[in-house]
């Protein structure tokens, strides 16, 4: 059997949704050490206020999949259909730090930098608002980020996301750089 149909027929196995290029799918133990390599990328890191550990990304990998079990989506992890290849997370999550907006769902992403400037932020971040709308009948999903993070706001424009305002994160109030924050918002369905 050619090596491209035996891909094909893996990676249909467990996807929860694809789109063109990207599979979406809950948490392996096997991600573990792939994420965490990620997390502790400064370059990947820079619009947070620190890498993370490797324990760290074990309480973000549990998280989402608890999230996942609970509600049907979270930040999923998200392969290239190509070569199966662990890219990083692209999904939604429900947000409960203090702001009035809160408790609200956004559409977030974090990708290895060899994958970064090939549209995946976009393609994946656009089908998993198809999910929200169409499968989950959700009504809105927010996003945001520092105001310094222009290419994820690039991204939330071309996903057609409308600013709504600025606003100073509670958790980042110390880090003069990231602490202003802007809120987007997409109601309703974009197909």
């Amino acid at each position: 059997m050619e090596a491209a149909k035996i891909i094909e027929i893996e990676s249909d196995k467990h996807y929860i949704f694809k789109s063109e290029r990207l599979g979406f799918r809950d948490w392996k133990d096997t991600d573990l050490g792939k994420l965490a390599e990620i997390n502790a990328d400064p370059e990947v890191m820079k619009f947070f206020p620190a890498t993370q550990s490797r324990e760290q990304t074990k309480i973000f990998i549990d998280r989402m999949s608890l999230q996942f079990k609970e509600k049907g989506f979270c930040y999923f992890a998200v392969d290239r259909l190509d070569t199966l290849e662990f890219t990083g997370f692209i999904g939604l999550s429900v947000q409960t730090f203090e702001a009035d907006f809160n408790p609200c769902i956004d559409v977030g992403w974090r990708l290895k930098q060899s994958a970064w400037n090939k549209g995946f932020a976009t393609e994946g971040a656009k089908k998993c608002l198809d999910y929200a709308f169409n499968h989950l009948k959700l009504k809105k999903i927010n996003a945001m980020a520092p105001k310094a993070n222009l290419p994820s706001i690039n991204v939330m424009k071309k996903l057609g996301m409308k600013e709504v305002r600025t606003f100073d994160h509670p958790l980042l109030l110390n880090d003069a750089r990231l602490r202003e924050c802007i809120l987007y918002e997409t109601p309703g369905n974009l197909s």
